[in-house]
């Protein structure tokens, strides 16, 4: 997985700007001798900016750039002059990114949508230079504010795909074989587990030029949720999805106990899971007569929608995508704000540790700042910052 172009997990170390600091300068004029005090403001510093790009599918871009600071704001000057700015960084991902703290695992943000703005760390205020403290009592104020101190953290960002249709199933369960013959996507296809080692997005077409998304992930095991096989890697893709297409093929000994352990696994990961729309699909289903697809429909789980399908000869392919589209369709899955808010969540910090090992980012990310200014600053009398005052 490390050389794969899909990364979907990255951690990285962020710092906002300082603000830069209010001059203490008076005027002095030929014709002016007592022209007071006219110390500018010092600049904001640039915030941390995370933007939606719809362009993104990967984290990749940010595996490699682990270290990410905007500019520190310049100090204020003479005639009132105010200190430039510092540069904003944006960091561009894709639509889907979910940030949490890597030091308490605390939800931060959610990026969802293409051109969405968060600002992640605020830049520091510039400090208010001299002349907003002049009075009728203190009319040579030799005093300003310092620059706001800037913001760091360390982030962990995960990318949670967007898809209409989740697929949940066993490994060899014939995922990524649907998902070929409903889309024009290519997943690898072979006959041993784990085939599918990475998320894959097909688009399938449906009547009238409508069309819908759905998502391959790799495969469950009983105690996936726990960490087994390929474990918590990819059940955070399925958080995303509107509803879960259950897969189990025809040749299991029982269909209704798979189903079962899948459905407890999702709801060990994440119980709010349980509340998503559901279909079961029943797969390889070209080594059955109607006379043995009529007994096992007894024993399929009530309630459900469900469907006998064949990838390879296409028995119930129109079946399966008008269920999925009605199903897609209902009131209850258009419910605003639903499916955003179960990715809202923090991050259980017993499992963050080998979470950060298995991707290869628990190492120190610590960014020691030397500020170089410091033997330059001038002498200021402390200052505290009260609203009012910057309004």
């Amino acid at each position: 997985m490390a050389e794969s172009n899909f990364v979907d997990y990255v951690k990285i170390y962020c710092r906002s700007g300082k603000g830069g600091r209010g001059s203490t300068h008076m005027r002095r004029a030929k014709y002016a001798p007592n022209g007071g005090p006219d110390g500018g403001d010092g600049g904001r510093g640039g915030h941390i900016i995370l933007r939606g790009n719809r362009n993104y599918w990967t984290l990749l871009h940010l595996r490699y750039d682990r270290h990410i600071m905007a500019g520190h704001g310049e100090s204020g000057s003479k005639n009132r002059s105010f200190g430039k700015d510092g540069a904003d960084k944006v960091i561009e991902v894709p639509c889907g990114t979910v940030v949490y703290n890597a030091e308490t695992g605390e939800y931060i943000c959610d990026v969802t949508e293409h051109g969405q703005e968060v600002v992640l760390l605020k830049g520091g205020r510039g400090g208010l230079g001299n002349w907003h403290f002049k009075t009728a009592t203190r009319q040579a104020p030799r005093f300003a504010q310092p620059g706001e101190p800037m913001q760091e953290m360390t982030v962990i960002m995960e990318l949670k795909l967007l898809a209409d249709v989740g697929l949940v199933g066993f490994p060899n369960a014939g995922k990524s074989t649907l998902l070929s013959a409903v889309s024009s996507a290519k997943p690898k296809i072979a006959n041993y587990p784990f085939t599918t080692m990475e998320p894959m997005l097909g688009i399938v077409p449906y009547r009238d030029s409508k069309s819908f998304v759905m998502a391959d992930i790799p495969g469950i095991i009983e105690g996936a949720s726990a960490g087994k096989g390929l474990g918590l890697r990819f059940l955070r893709h399925i958080e995303r999805n509107s509803l879960l297409l259950f897969m189990v093929p025809a040749d299991s000994d029982d269909i209704r106990r798979e189903y079962d352990i899948l459905l407890n696994e999702l709801k060990t990961f994440n119980p709010e899971m349980l509340d998503k729309q559901r279909v079961l699909a029943i797969t390889k289903s070209d080594m059955l007569d109607q006379e043995l697809m009529d007994e096992i429909e007894p024993m399929l789980p009530e309630g459900i929608p469900h469907v006998f399908i064949s990838s390879i000869t296409g028995l119930g392919m129109g079946v399966l995508k008008d269920i999925l589209w009605e199903e897609l369709n209902k009131e209850s899955n258009k419910i605003e704000g639903h499916i955003a808010s179960i990715a809202h969540r923090a991050k259980d910090l017993s499992h963050l540790q080998q979470e950060l090992a298995d991707e290869g980012e628990d190492e120190e990310l610590d960014f020691e700042y030397i500020d170089e200014d410091d033997d330059d600053i001038e002498e200021l009398e402390d200052f505290e910052y009260e609203e009012e005052e910057w309004e």
